[in-house]
């Protein structure tokens, strides 16, 4: 930020607390410092629809700001719902969610050549049907960011609590669309955060906290529940795939029970799940019909590439490891080079300093986090209970969160069936199956761990189905 802003702002602020009817003035300052993009960097030609970046502050003590794209629906933006999404995994970028699964644009599969990868656009993404706003976090996830270092010391429940500040905030100056229906999503992890999220933005709207959102329902994908199930429906489903044998499976069953596979009870069962994990390896856990892919080192003879990437990447202390092109984690390899651009960051309206190496996820562990939330269900069913609209969808080739898990815990809700068991077609093909409970709740299946990666023209067929209130 410049002397000059600083010194606006600072005036602003005092006129404020003198006049409180100069507030309007300062929400026009906040909104002075979005960023239009009209295209990305590596995009040949505008963006199909406006997309608006910027910061939300939520966290004031220690100065912790979340980042966030909001990408307006190609259809009615002023009438299409809004769609709030947070990534799962270890403080992973929502840019993970934009470029892999939802969003616009996808990373173009080609060799890297040291510059600015290139981008195409995405014919099914979900912006077709409705405005997403896709948010970094917690803190410390891509581009959201903390001041003072203790910001960053947050888990389950202080991370949802900001996203329920920043829900408020980012509305309070976005009121145009107050009166679209908001749907709240997210998968893996964050499928264990959302039901939380909705469950205190649903407070506040039911005890009409300003400003009052039009809040209808949320869906979650191959979702954590906080539940042994999670973990527990891994046996089950490698064997019932066809990754352990009979034997094996029978072992477990009667030396481990059936249940509480991550505490083995005697010698017996913790041999058997060693060789249970050392088989379930073998595959690639988030889609097991995929090429389980090997990191290879970038070759000895990329000196020209190192030498422009030093031109125009920010920094590159963690640059991963390249896999081959035709493994699906390739576009991982391609969004660090992509977001660590400096031409990208000017795009975006990154704040200087702020983050000096963007990553995808944090897998290192550096950065403190809590999961101190425990099971999420009670929420899932306090809140199908009082009229909220849900999908819970299943990649059913994840390995990671097993279908039979999900399907155990949406069971266990005990709700009448509305529409039985059936397949749910894409031009006269099975594209998965589906079952539909009393109190809107629906399940589907398709897919793998991170579902509209691994099937985008499916899921946006069974996104946009639901999100119109039409039936799979």
């Amino acid at each position: 930020m410049s002397l000059r802003l600083a010194f606006r702002l600072l005036c602003f602020c005092l006129l404020a607390a003198a006049h409180p009817s100069s507030r309007r003035l300062l929400l026009l300052v906040s909104a002075a410092e979005r960023t239009n993009v009209a295209s990305l960097p590596g995009l040949d030609g505008a963006l199909p629809s406006r997309v608006e970046t910027g910061y939300v502050t939520v966290d004031e003590e220690n100065g912790g700001e979340l980042f966030y794209y909001f990408v307006e629906s190609e259809g009615d933006p002023g009438n299409d719902p809004v769609l709030l999404w947070i990534n799962g995994g270890n403080r992973c970028s929502v840019l993970s969610a934009l470029f892999f699964e939802i969003g616009p644009v996808k990373l173009a599969i080609e060799p890297y050549d040291g510059g600015v990868p290139r981008l195409r656009y995405n014919p099914y993404t979900w912006t077709k049907v409705a405005s997403v706003l896709f948010v970094d976090s917690p803190v410390g996830a891509g581009f959201s960011f903390s001041r003072d270092p203790s910001g960053y010391d947050v888990g389950d429940v202080s991370s949802t609590l900001q996203l329920t500040k920043f829900v408020s905030k980012w509305f309070s100056e976005h009121r145009e669309f107050l009166s679209n229906p908001l749907y709240v999503g997210g998968e893996s992890y964050a499928g264990k955060l959302v039901p939380f999220l909705v469950q205190k933005i649903s407070e506040d709207v039911e005890a009409g906290v300003k400003p009052v959102l039009n809040l209808k329902g949320y869906l979650v994908g191959n979702p954590g529940t906080g539940e042994s199930i999670d973990y527990d429906s891994q046996v089950p489903y490698a064997h019932g795939v066809g990754i352990i044998s009979d034997q094996l499976y029978e072992t477990i069953l009667e030396h481990c029970g059936r249940e509480d596979y991550i505490n083995p009870k005697n010698a017996i069962c913790a041999q058997a799940l060693n060789r249970f994990n050392d088989l379930l390896g073998e595959v690639a856990g988030a889609h097991i019909l995929y090429k389980k892919c090997i990191y290879i080192s970038p070759k000895p003879d990329d000196g020209a590439i190192g030498r422009k990437i030093l031109e125009e990447i920010v920094v590159e202390n963690h640059r991963p490891p390249r896999p081959p092109m035709d493994c699906n984690t390739y576009p991982n390899y391609l969004s660090y080079f992509w977001a660590n651009s400096n031409i990208t960051r000017e795009t975006l309206g990154i704040k200087k300093g702020t983050v000096d190496e963007w990553v995808r996820c944090h897998d290192d562990g550096l950065l403190p986090y809590s999961k101190d939330m425990g099971s999420i269900i009670k929420y899932h069913r306090n809140l199908t209970s009082r009229g909220y609209r849900v999908l819970v969808y299943s990649g059913d080739h994840d390995s990671v969160v097993p279908f039979l898990g999900t399907q155990a815990w949406v069971r266990s809700l005990n709700y009448p069936i509305v529409d039985d068991w059936r397949a749910w077609h894409i031009d006269g093909q099975s594209a998965g199956f589906t079952i539909t409970y009393a109190n809107d709740l629906t399940f589907a299946t398709g897919g793998g761990h991170t579902a509209p990666e691994y099937q985008p023209e499916r899921c946006l067929a069974m996104f946009g189905r639901w999100i119109s209130e039409r039936s799979l």
